[in-house]
């Protein structure tokens, strides 16, 4: 870390040392791991913070930072992608892992197969920190009759018994399904 960076708070750096104590990191990637940390402040500064997870395609990432932008315009919040933290990570779970640590609510963009992160949903459902700040904005398509496959339907089907599965089809509706979240 340079020394204008901003410090890391203690919660955050104990987070990040739980995620990595089992991990071999050179002190190269560990200053790295710290610099990408103190750029995320914002995490630890708001009331909200969103880890907004979808498809990087095209159209789909184009609606993935309609989410962000609309989360972002909410008095003291905070909402980023994942390809937003810098730094050469070679283990994409292990940044998963970390970053959904640290913030309260983590938010899918669910679209057709593949939805762009049917890993991390696998981890949202079997793993009971995770799932429960995790809501899903899931596109509904009227001309079939499953847009998505058996595992992913059981993964929407838990977060609609908890009340955190929004459903959209048009971008105006999913404005609506992001206003919703909390």
């Amino acid at each position: 870390m340079r020394n204008d960076d901003p410090p890391v708070p203690d919660e955050i750096l104990t987070s990040a040392s739980e995620r990595l104590e089992d991990e071999e990191v050179t002190l190269a990637e560990n200053e790295e791991i710290l610099h990408a940390l103190s750029e995320l402040r914002p995490i630890y500064e708001t009331d909200r913070s969103y880890f907004v997870l979808g498809n990087y395609d095209r159209e789909p990432i184009r609606r993935l930072n309609l989410v962000v932008d609309r989360l972002n315009r909410r008095a003291d919040a905070y909402a980023f992608r994942m390809v937003d933290v810098r730094g050469e990570w070679e283990n994409g779970i292990q940044k998963f892992c970390l970053l959904a640590d640290l913030v309260t609510h983590i938010v899918g963009v669910a679209e057709k197969e593949p939805s762009g992160f049917l890993v991390e949903q696998g981890l949202l459902a079997g793993t009971s920190d995770y799932f429960s700040k995790s809501h899903v904005l899931k596109r509904e398509y009227e001309d079939e009759d499953r847009a998505f496959d058996w595992m992913q339907d059981g993964v929407f089907e838990l977060l609609e018994e908890e009340g955190r599965l929004y459903r959209w089809e048009t971008e105006a509706e999913l404005v609506e399904a992001v206003e919703a979240l909390p």
